[in-house]
Parts: structure tokens; sequence; C-alpha cells
């Protein structure tokens, strides 16, 4: 099969959680009384386009939708299916969670078109429960469980990035570094990009359980409304851990600042003292005639005793003061 068709699986699945691998000539020759056909494709991929065009039999205006290159998390009902775009955090190896990947679904009673370029975990989860028997049964568990993966696994990075939270902000009480800005930042950013889809994302989930489908019954509607809470809840914990960034931040901010500001102080005071000290030994330094003491050989004792008596008087003066 050519490498850039676009064509990853496709199932025809039995209603008792299995199903039946198709390949290319499988999904082109089904028929709706054959049961329910699932099929996942790349929609960069040039077979996977033509057949979304001209073959699937789906309306030109949703086509176009599932393989937009930028998407925003959205949902549509047209002609009794389900247009659904979702994104799921990135756990493909060396990319970073919050780079999320874009998931588009087109959900009919009887075909289910699920379309990707990265891939997504939550498809291989459903896809290793159909080979298993433990599957969907039909396009309303399917939507149940496919929603299902997705938060739990955004579940997931958003309690790593918790606990990163937690251990700065014990870091920071025994530790004040310049590094540790570039790690609060970086979470920052985290939760930015995942606020970014997750956000719109938590609407979309909030009406799934009220879109007007007949393939969706009672219990699957009252499961999506879970999810729909749970991606809320998801939500608020990232907004809770953006404000706390931002107190950990300033935080670190102000004990730098402090920590510098002291430093700054100590090195004044002991200009303060030397300054005098200084100006003493510059005059007394000049290579002129009339030096006094020049001709007394315990002149120079005498001038570091006077440097001395006078670093003392100037200690006790700012310690006077409260300035020590």
């Amino acid at each position: 099969m050519n490498a850039n068709s676009g064509f990853i699986f496709a199932f025809a699945l039995d209603a008792k959680g299995g199903g039946r691998s198709l390949d290319w000539e499988g999904v082109k020759t089904w028929r709706r009384e054959a049961g329910l056909l699932w099929i996942h494709l790349d929609y960069a991929g040039d077979d996977a386009k033509q057949w979304l065009d001209h073959e699937s039999g789906i309306d030109p205006v949703i086509a176009e939708s599932l393989t937009t290159e930028e998407t925003r998390p959205r949902s549509l009902v047209h002609k009794g299916g389900m247009l659904l775009i979702l994104r799921g955090v990135n756990l493909n190896p060396g990319s970073d969670p919050e780079d999320m990947v874009s998931i588009r679904c087109w959900i009919e009673a009887d075909r289910i078109v699920t379309m990707r370029h990265r891939r997504v975990m939550a498809t291989e989860d459903i896809r290793q429960a159909v080979l298993s028997g433990n599957g969907p049964t039909d396009s309303g568990s399917f939507l149940e469980a496919f929603s299902d993966r997705l938060v739990i696994r955004m579940g997931n990075v958003i309690s790593d990035t918790d606990d990163a939270v937690d251990a700065l902000e014990d870091v920071i009480l025994t530790e004040q570094s310049y590094e540790l800005r570039q790690k609060i930042a970086d979470i920052r950013r985290t939760v930015i990009s995942l606020r970014r889809y997750l956000a719109p994302q938590r609407d979309v989930m909030a009406h799934l359980y009220t879109e007007k489908v007949e393939w969706l019954d009672d219990r699957e509607r009252m499961r999506l409304r879970e999810i729909a809470d749970r991606t809320t809840r998801y939500v608020e914990d990232l907004d809770a851990i953006r404000d706390r960034a931002i107190v950990t931040q300033e935080e670190l901010n102000n004990r730098l600042t402090e920590q510098m500001n002291k430093t700054m102080y100590i090195l004044s005071i002991v200009a303060g003292i030397f300054l005098p000290l200084t100006l003493l030994t510059g005059i007394l330094g000049i290579n002129v005639g009339g030096i006094p003491g020049a001709d007394n050989k315990w002149a120079f004792l005498e001038f570091c005793l006077l440097l001395v008596g006078i670093a003392g008087l100037q200690v006790w003066f700012f310690k006077r003061k409260k300035w020590m």
C-alpha cells in the first residue's frame, strides 16, 4: 500500500465489543448492513482525501472541515451525523504534551470516520479494545469512550504540572536562584498552551450530551455529562495552576530582589567605610614635597592606627544610626 495513502486502519464493528479488520478495498465495498464501520485516516494522505471528497458521500463542507490544517475544538450536528473536532495532549516520543494534537471525527449511526495527522493515543486505546473484544458497540459508546480517553490523559498531564508547581513552591522557601525563573516560565507556557484548546473544548464537551442525535442513549448522555464536568474541572485546575505560578514567580522575584538589596547594602557599607580612608591614603600618596611625616620613622605606623581608628569610629556611627 502507498505510504502516503493516509489509510491507518478500519474495522467493521460487530456490536459486541469486537470487530473485523478491513483494508482499503474492504472499506470501499462496505455496506451499511455489514455493521458499524470505523475508519481511521491521516488527513494528509492523498488517497484519504480522494476517498473523503469523492467516495465517502460526506457533505463537502464537512469533508473540508475534517481536512483543514488549523482547527479549534467544536461540534456540529448535520443530517443525523456529528462533526466533532477535539484536541488531545501530545504523548508521542520526543514531543511536548502541551503541543496538543488535533483529532477530527464524523460520527453517524452506522459509520465513524476519525482523522488525524499525528498519532493520538485515545484512538490507539480504542483500537486495542476492539482487538481484545472490549471495544465500543455503537456510535454512542464510541463517542463516550473516545472522549473519556482524551480527558484521562489530559488529567495526567495537568496533575504532573500541578506537582511541578508544588515542588517549585517548596524549593523557593529554601533556595533563591535565577534558574527557577526559567522553570516557572516553562510551567506558565505549558498552562497557556493547554488552556488555549481546553477552554473551547470544555464548551464542546458541555454541549455533546445535549446534541439531538438518535444514536446517543440516556446512559451515554449521562456519561458524556460526567466527562464534560471533568473537563471543566481540569480547566479550573489550569486556572489555579496559572495563578499559583504567578504568585510563585512574584515571590521568587521578591526574594531575589531582597537578596540583591542586601548585597548592595553590604557593598554600600563597605564603600562608605573605605571612602574616607581612600581619600586620606590618596592625599598622602601624591609625589610632592612637604608630605608630613616623611622624615619620621613612626609615621607609617601612626597613620595606620589613625586609619583603624577612623574605620572604628565609622562602624560605631553606622551602628548608632542603625545602618548596620
